[in-house]
């Protein structure tokens, strides 16, 4: 593998990792970081370690999407607002708030671990 495209793809996997961290913000950072990590794993003759750091990136990306919709679930009666005086309204927002939490802790602690492991050139796995 030449050094240019080396360089090229530890670009990609870089981009890719601050687009995961913006997914924490947005989900458009998600479907981009995802985006850039698909075009790694497409790649031939890329090294085996960039290619687990896609993987890693691609599967957390997904499971965070997955997180964040079941957490949105939660917050769907707060729709109808004559209905905001029910305890069990209340009883699901404060659910949709943990399950929240909870996907927002993923993802970083998966940026974090990620992110460490790429700087020293190491498969995530």
């Amino acid at each position: 593998m030449k050094q240019d495209n080396l360089i090229r793809l530890r670009r990609s996997i870089a981009i890719s990792y601050v687009f995961m961290f913006l997914a924490l913000f947005t989900v458009i950072g998600g479907a981009f970081a995802y985006w850039y990590a698909r075009k790694i794993t497409q790649t031939e003759n890329a090294e085996v370690w960039l290619q687990a750091q896609a993987l890693w990136i691609m599967r957390n990306v997904a499971i965070y999407s997955i997180l964040i919709c079941f957490a949105a679930l939660w917050f769907i009666p707060l729709i109808f607002f004559y209905w905001n005086s029910a305890l069990w309204v209340t009883a699901c927002m404060v659910m949709g708030v943990v399950f929240t939490l909870i996907a927002f802790l993923f993802l970083l602690n998966a940026w974090l671990k990620g992110l460490s492991r790429f700087f020293k050139n190491k498969a995530v796995f």
